[in-house]
């Protein structure tokens, strides 16, 4: 079946049941509205960060200072999309403003005896949020674009160490394959790298 964009960007795509405020590792994308390449260009397979797109990685670098339980991973900002790990890695009170322990070995792993983070304003769709709102702020004082975002997100639940490494590789090498991209306008192929991590539905 072929890449159904309203599909994948407006129905609900997170697991019935699965507690998204567990502790683990998640590979998640976030994609601008009508794919508006708002955020640079790529320049020669490096991506080149307009304002906007400053604004972006500020506001996904100060992610931890709103959410103490999440660590972040690899990240790479896209002309109109941005993908990124995160790692929820431990329970923290509301008002505890410590900084983050050194994280586990493994990202997959957490601490023994660990508290999971409960609650909405825990979970991996709350720190999405959170970012986008940072973002929109800007662009709504800054700029004439109202809204900056798609309805959803995507997010791939990362269970191996091997998934790991390999998305973090896919991650920084993302603009070398800009030209494959799904979410770009004019995309001239198609890259088969996608199909692991979205599927083709």
């Amino acid at each position: 079946m072929p890449y159904g964009r309203e599909k994948h960007h407006r129905h609900s795509i997170r697991l019935p049941g699965y507690d998204y405020a567990q502790p683990g590792a998640y590979f998640v994308t976030i994609c601008t509205k009508d794919r508006l390449c708002l955020f640079g260009e790529v320049v020669a397979g490096q991506m080149r960060l307009n304002d906007a797109g400053c604004i972006v990685r500020q506001c996904w670098s100060d992610i931890p200072n709103h959410f103490p339980h999440v660590q972040l991973d690899a990240f790479i900002i896209m002309p109109n999309h941005v993908h990124g790990i995160l790692v929820i890695a431990h329970h923290v009170g509301a008002k505890n403003f410590s900084p983050l322990p050194s994280p586990p070995h493994s990202p997959l792993q957490p601490p023994p005896h660990d508290h999971h983070p409960r609650g909405t304003s825990k979970t991996i769709g709350s720190v999405i949020r959170g970012f986008k709102i940072g973002v929109t702020k800007w662009f709504r004082q800054n700029t004439h674009i109202q809204t900056v975002w798609q309805r959803n997100y995507y997010e791939h639940i990362i269970r191996t160490e091997d998934a790991l490494h390999r998305i973090r590789e896919y991650i920084v090498t993302n603009p070398m394959r800009w030209r494959l991209d799904r979410e770009n306008p004019d995309r001239t192929g198609r890259n088969p790298d996608e199909e692991m991590w979205f599927g083709n539905a």
